[in-house]
């Protein structure tokens, strides 16, 4: 009989049932969690009691090892994998961003010159009269960079609402910033911002509400107008500019307007173009006859403009003419006798059915709805049939005539186009043989890159021009028909000066012949018209004459009944009155 060893381990007593329990030791932990293989082996080997022993017995084990293994050669090839399509995503997405792009001749942006497609600036001349191939942001791709060390995202879309006037689709850019300082935002706008000032130092805003496109300012020298002209509007304009505190302490409202008015093609729009340049101001054109433009969205299409800018209505005669009255357009016409219209009055045209604008409804646009600090501009070619109210001051302060060419402009437009560039000096002496070599323009094919003409020396422009502008005759001929003129021979002085009598000559026939032709269609005008007013005429004399003769008839054919009615009455009594005898 063996005899039983008493436990050593020690006791814990439970505070609750006062129950005692021994204290756990190692050999019973491991008793609980080895498996029985374990315990199996237990029995033959003695079981560590520290943690270095049993890590070396669990490394002992076969099937334990087997599965070490297993978890290292599976952890290596799962992590080959992940970097084999690590970086075949990576080279993938590198790829497809370098193809998700547009490429069209369509360009936008401050400098669109910038992503044109390499190589396009090496074409031959032939090329040169199409537009080049740019690159063009992808729609709903997104681009990511860095800025500042932070991880940023952009892309662009264009939603599908597009603003009710002007037919156009709006786009929005969308960017993301991965950060946690709100500044990094506002550094990227303002340096946004002052790149884009920046790239239209040299250019200036055209076409309205939307940025269409940017043209290069045009020196104020370039325009050519009777001395002190342009010198008077451009120092008015730039007064007017500063004067915001002066006005405002006399209650005037902050705006200005001029009205230009005179001959077409005499530089009215040329030098609403320069002075904008000269002030750094953009341009918004108003186009009254635009179809669908009512009051109402004149006046907000005047709300939305900045404060300082150029406000320009071109041509408001044409407008005013085909349809701007005081009332609105579309009032149906009185119907006269007998079912026909009434026909409009004598020098009265008829109204634009596409013009909804009502003369009140422009004249409240100037006064309530204009931005303060803008600028007006409006330009006409008929002075006489704008209404006194619009050219009264306050709306077009200052008025300005633009007429035909004087020869002072006919002798600067001959001495700006034959004169030498910015970097070509005038030349000192006369050259004679360059002087006979001159008569030919050099100008040999069109796959020149440049224009080269003979180069004239200051004393022989000055005679060029002297005897240009002696052969035009003031007040007859427009500049833009000058220069229409010189550009036929812009590298080609001397046929300039000897052609130039033949060329007016055919001018003056040519006016003559648009004017007898004028003439002509006014008597062809006015005789179709007395015609149509003598047929109108006769037309309702005959219907007068054949109402009448209908009147005459029924009038007759009611007598003949009447009579006949009367007459049966009278027989239909007189034989009662001998039956009742009889």
């Amino acid at each position: 009989m063996k005899k039983r060893e008493r436990s050593t381990l020690p006791r814990v007593q439970s505070p609750g049932q006062g129950i005692v329990y021994p204290a756990p030791s190692l050999d019973g932990l491991l008793t609980l969690f080895v498996p029985s293989a374990l315990n199996n082996l237990a029995i033959s080997a003695p079981i560590p009691t520290d943690i270095s022993g049993i890590i070396t017995l669990l490394f002992s084990l076969s099937a334990l090892r087997d599965w070490l293994k297993l978890i290292v050669i599976g952890g290596f090839f799962e992590t080959c994998r992940r970097i084999v399509l690590g970086g075949y995503s990576k080279m993938i997405s590198a790829y497809k961003k370098s193809r998700d792009v547009h490429i069209s001749t369509n360009t936008y942006g401050a400098e669109s010159s910038s992503i044109t497609l390499d190589g396009e600036d090496n074409h031959s001349s032939l090329f040169k009269s199409f537009r080049k191939l740019s690159y063009l942001p992808s729609l709903s791709v997104k681009y990511s960079l860095w800025y500042k060390g932070r991880y940023l995202t952009n892309v662009l879309f264009i939603s599908g609402k597009g603003f009710p006037i002007a037919k156009v689709q709006a786009v929005a850019l969308y960017t993301s910033i991965l950060t946690r300082d709100r500044n990094i935002l506002v550094q990227l706008l303002q340096q946004a911002r002052t790149n884009y000032i920046a790239a239209q130092e040299h250019h200036m805003l055209f076409n309205g509400w939307k940025h269409v496109a940017s043209r290069a300012k045009r020196s104020i020298t370039s325009i050519i107008l009777d001395p002190g002209v342009k010198e008077m509007l451009l120092k008015d304009a730039r007064v007017f500019l500063v004067s915001k505190s002066w006005y405002s302490e006399r209650g005037i409202p902050f705006r200005r307007g001029y009205l230009l008015w005179g001959a077409p093609g005499s530089g009215k729009s040329s030098l609403i173009h320069a002075i904008a340049g000269e002030l750094g101001l953009g341009i918004f054109i108003i186009s009254l006859s635009k179809m669908g433009l009512d009051d109402s969205a004149l006046n907000d299409l005047m709300n939305q403009l900045p404060e300082r800018c150029i406000a320009l209505m071109k041509d408001i005669d044409a407008t005013l003419v085909q349809g701007l009255t005081r009332e609105r357009t579309d009032v149906p016409n009185p119907i006269k006798p007998g079912g026909h219209p009434a026909s409009p009055k004598a020098g009265m045209p008829a109204a634009n059915a596409s013009t909804k604008i009502t003369l009140s409804g422009l004249l409240n646009a100037l006064d309530v709805c204009a931005q303060e600090g803008r600028i007006l501009f409006a330009t006409t070619n008929k002075y006489s049939l704008l209404d006194p109210a619009l050219c009264r001051p306050d709306r077009m302060d200052v008025h300005i005539e633009f007429t035909l060419a004087s020869k002072y402009q006919a002798k600067e437009l001959f001495m700006k186009f034959f004169g030498p560039g910015k970097d070509e000096p005038l030349e000192k002496e006369d050259d004679e043989s360059e002087s006979g070599d001159s008569n030919d323009s050099g100008y040999s094919s069109i796959h020149d890159t440049t224009i080269c003409g003979p180069k004239l020396s200051s004393e022989m422009l000055k005679e060029l021009a002297e005897k240009f502008s002696d052969a035009i005759e003031p007040r007859q001929v427009s500049m833009a028909a000058l220069q229409g003129y010189l550009m036929m021979y812009k590298v080609q002085p001397l046929e300039a000066v000897e052609h130039s009598t033949q060329w007016l000559q055919k001018e003056r026939t040519d006016r003559e012949a648009q004017g007898k032709c004028k003439v002509e269609e006014q008597a062809d005008a006015r005789a179709t018209k007395e015609q149509a007013t003598t047929e109108e005429l006769e037309k309702e004399i005959t219907q007068r004459v054949e109402k009448e003769v209908r009147e005459r008839m029924e009038r007759e054919r009611f007598e003949k009944e009447l009579r006949e009615k009367i007459e049966r009455d009278m027989t239909s009594k007189m034989e009662s009155l001998f039956a009742e005898r009889a």
